[in-house]
């Protein structure tokens, strides 16, 4: 039986630890043989997607009551880790849907929670959330995808992009304009074979093959109002407490796992290689690039978890998830550089792991905002210039 079926409700070291062993049972033999598949297709995974949905591990911070996990957020990263560790594409497609999973989880009302949430806990519904659009990107102000009312229903113009898991996804969480300014934003949950919606071309990108971070499009797409999250005007709120609470987690948990594989690709690659009858790995140079990729990757972990867990306990945590996505992105990029030195020609070939940790790395470094936005922040937080904490104001959720 799955750990995600019989969690006992005080969590131990003991259940964390039978998880990873787990998600990383399930990722070496189930993901990694598909992997030379994935880099040669470069398509869309909707069988392994949904495979690994029905492990359950996409309600890890949904709670038992909706059929869920609830094991919280550092569970969540350790799922994530793992999967990364192994493919960062399959990593990528649990944490955007995990990141589908917050809307409804803190703006949900009590009819859409019971009518979404255990279909996401038991696999049969992927759930996203479409925020960015081409035009505007990270600036959410910006937006101009529209909604207007029409009696019982809205009706939703515009088009989104890179949003993750667009080409499996069965329930869009939409962001869209109902009004001028901040508070004329609205959130809306869209079904995925609802007439007037569509999907752009699958793009195939530089790394991360197999996952889907494509356009959806709607033209006159009716939704019912019942759809709406939350209240008119709580569209920003959406955008951010998900993009801050879940998206900087679950990315810092991406990256947390490439550079874990990094790392571990490096070491069996020293103690294999032989130079004059030596391994590698008696050279001190070389012996000097692994110990401060293995320096990263201790604080990155340790920066990781940290957050996750004061989120776990409904703490203030905001920068404390915003330093630990810089710092796992920039370290995960730094220590694949170095792996590049180490692997030199070796290294270059589509064939191996590390070229695909370099790809892979660099897809992490701007989703819920880049490395200058996260120290921009963390210097608001220093001068005592920012502007409220959303771990803060859903502590309740969260600690729940």
């Amino acid at each position: 039986m799955s750990l995600a079926a019989q969690v006992d409700p005080y969590l131990t070291t003991t259940h964390l630890d039978r998880l990873r062993e787990e998600v990383r049972y399930f990722a070496e033999t189930e993901v990694r043989p598909l992997i030379p598949d994935m880099e040669e297709s470069r398509s869309v995974q909707h069988g392994l997607s949904r495979r690994i949905a029905e492990q359950g591990w996409l309600g890890a911070t949904i709670g038992t009551e909706y059929g869920g996990m609830g094991m919280g957020h550092l569970a969540k990263t350790i799922i994530i880790e793992e999967l990364s560790r192994v493919s960062g594409a399959m990593g990528a497609m649990v944490q955007a849907s995990q990141l589908g999973v917050a809307k409804i989880v803190h703006f949900g009302n009590e009819k859409q929670k019971r009518q979404w949430l255990p279909a996401i806990s038991n696999g049969h519904c992927l759930p996203t959330i479409a925020v960015t659009e081409a035009e505007s990107g990270g600036h959410v102000l910006g937006m101009e995808t529209s909604a207007k009312r029409d009696g019982d229903d809205y009706i939703l113009n515009g088009r989104k992009v890179f949003v993750g898991n667009s080409h499996v996804g069965d329930l869009h969480g939409v962001v869209v304009r109902t009004g001028p300014g901040s508070k004329g934003l609205s959130a809306f949950l869209v079904e995925a074979d609802r007439p007037g919606f569509s999907l752009g071309e699958h793009q195939p990108a530089m790394g991360l093959h197999g996952f889907s971070f494509g356009e959806l499009i709607f033209s006159d797409c009716r939704v019912p109002a019942e759809n709406l999250l939350g209240a008119e005007g709580d569209g920003l709120p959406v955008a951010y407490s998900s993009s801050i609470l879940y998206g900087r987690p679950n990315l810092t948990a991406v990256a947390l796992g490439i550079h874990r594989a990094l790392v571990e690709e490096t070491a069996e690659f020293v103690s294999k290689q032989h130079r004059y009858g030596d391994p590698l790995s008696e050279l001190p140079t070389v012996k000097q690039k692994l110990g401060q990729m293995q320096s990263q990757l201790m604080t990155a972990r340790l920066a990781a978890h940290h957050a996750a867990h004061m989120l776990d306990q409904g703490l203030p945590c905001d920068a404390e998830l915003m330093n630990a996505k810089l710092v796992n992105v920039e370290s995960a990029l730094d220590s694949a550089r170095t792996a590049m030195e180490v692997h030199a020609a070796y290294g270059l070939g589509t064939d191996s792991p590390v070229e695909r940790y370099l790809r892979d790395a660099h897809h992490i470094f701007a989703p819920a905002g880049t490395s200058d936005i996260q120290r921009l922040r963390l210097a608001e937080e220093a001068l005592g210039t920012s502007k409220g904490q959303w771990s803060e104001r859903l502590a309740t959720e969260l600690r729940s």
